[in-house]
């Protein structure tokens, strides 16, 4: 198969080196990928979120399949699109995408089906809205509808930073179209886990749990971020819980958007608490997590092109997943700066010998060459991935990784998966 991944950050990467190891492939191709992902596919100058020039690349250069890995073009259509042109596109389209696309739609689509979530109310009108917030308990929590980038969700103790999270969504407008609506939800307290299935629309397969951290800084403080690390398996999802999960929230949910009519095609993905009573829905992504694709995929001994090809085949009831038993820890190396405002084109050190390390795969997000040089050029810059008997032997490998890379400016979070590593995970 000729395969074009469209993406460029860390998840495409892992997507595209465990494509370019399956007999299936013939030929990658990214849109735009970046310096690590150059080394396994062909990088075409196209922006992932360029629905028309996609398309016209996927016609030009008589690729088989398109593997869509961000939101973005998911939710603009770009699967629409190919399919109307007889194209296989591994992703949702539009009225799928909506489960991320609209928290509000995703928070109805729950309710309508009993499906396991925190209580929400959707409000247009930000004198309502900060009236409501009497409804709910502190933590306040305020999310902008659509996509705003990982920056639309305030979760707060006081209450005037809740009514000025509604003010700067609904009145100021900063997230745009994305906030012209806001969801007020219930807190939900526990421990959180990536939950994710491969889906035909009717074959519902799970992959394996993931735990991410979204905080800038150890201990889980300072702002959110795209994510700074992850870890696989999470040592407080068991097996029974594992199946909780599948037959609660992630089936049921497939389930539920087929008998509205809608046939969700790729990744779901549900962002979980797992609270005193049971799962719940925190959120849904229609697409691979990001880091979570560097520890989950670096487990998987299945043939990823071809589960993708059976996938917009409708066949996946024919396959079963296998995985490693072994863990995968990531850290997430990132500018100077991030989440806020950071540097780029700065020289990157050490990446070759840290991949020297037997069971180390380091995994580009935002970078690109100059001049036979690689240089930062995004906020997250390099996932660090190691795999190992247990999540410590996995934790301690991708430190070892970290620690001999460097850029100017670069930080990274110290306690990714220590918890689990102390309890021998």
């Amino acid at each position: 198969m000729r395969i074009l991944v469209v993406g460029g950050g860390g998840r495409e990467h892992a997507i595209v080196w465990r494509l370019a190891q399956n007999p299936t492939v013939d030929r990658l191709f990214a849109a735009p990928g970046n310096a690590g992902i150059a080394r396994e596919a062909t990088c075409l100058q196209v922006s992932a979120e360029d629905v028309g020039a996609i398309v016209e690349v996927v016609e030009s250069e008589r690729i088989d399949l398109t593997v869509v890995g961000p939101e973005v073009p998911l939710v603009a259509g770009v699967a629409d699109e190919l399919a109307e042109r007889g194209q296989r596109v591994f992703g949702p389209s539009r009225e799928a995408a909506r489960i991320e696309g609209s928290k509000a739609w995703a928070k109805g689509l729950c309710e309508r089906h009993g499906i396991p979530a925190g209580r929400g109310e959707p409000f247009t009108d930000a004198h309502a809205a900060i009236a409501a917030l009497d409804r709910f308990e502190p933590p306040y929590v305020v999310k902008a509808d659509g996509l705003a980038a990982g920056k639309g969700v305030t979760v707060t103790d006081d209450r005037e930073a809740a009514a000025a999270a509604i003010r700067t969504s609904l009145v100021d407008r900063v997230f745009g179209a994305a906030g012209q609506t806001v969801l007020i939800e219930e807190f939900l307290s526990g421990p959180e886990v990536s939950a994710f299935v491969l889906t035909d629309g009717r074959e519902v397969l799970p992959l394996v749990p993931a735990q991410d951290f979204k905080r800038a800084r150890d201990g889980d403080s300072g702002p959110n971020t795209g994510g700074m690390g992850a870890y696989s398996p999470p040592s407080f999802v068991d097996e029974a819980m594992g199946r909780r999960i599948h037959e609660e929230i992630l089936r049921p949910t497939v389930e539920a958007m087929a008998a509205e009519g809608v046939r969700y095609t790729g990744v779901l993905y549900a962002g979980l608490v797992l609270t005193d009573d049971g799962p719940k829905v925190l959120e849904f992504n229609c697409r691979l997590g990001d880091p979570e694709s560097q520890v989950v995929l670096p487990r998987l001994r299945s043939d990823l092109g071809e589960l993708f090809l059976a996938a917009t085949e409708g066949n996946l009831g024919n396959y079963k997943l296998h995985w490693s038993p072994e863990a995968c820890v990531t850290v997430v190396l990132a500018s100077g700066g991030y989440p806020g405002d950071y540097s780029t084109g700065l020289e990157i050190r050490g990446i070759e010998r840290a991949e020297e390390l037997d069971g180390v795969v380091v995994f580009h997000a935002g970078t690109s060459e100059r001049r036979g040089r690689v240089v930062t050029s995004g906020g997250r810059v390099l996932a660090v991935s190691a795999v190992g008997a247990t999540v410590a032997d996995a934790r301690a490998l991708a430190y070892e990784a970290c620690s001999l890379i460097s850029f100017e400016g670069m930080h990274h979070r110290r306690d990714i998966a220590a918890a689990a590593a102390e309890g021998g995970g």
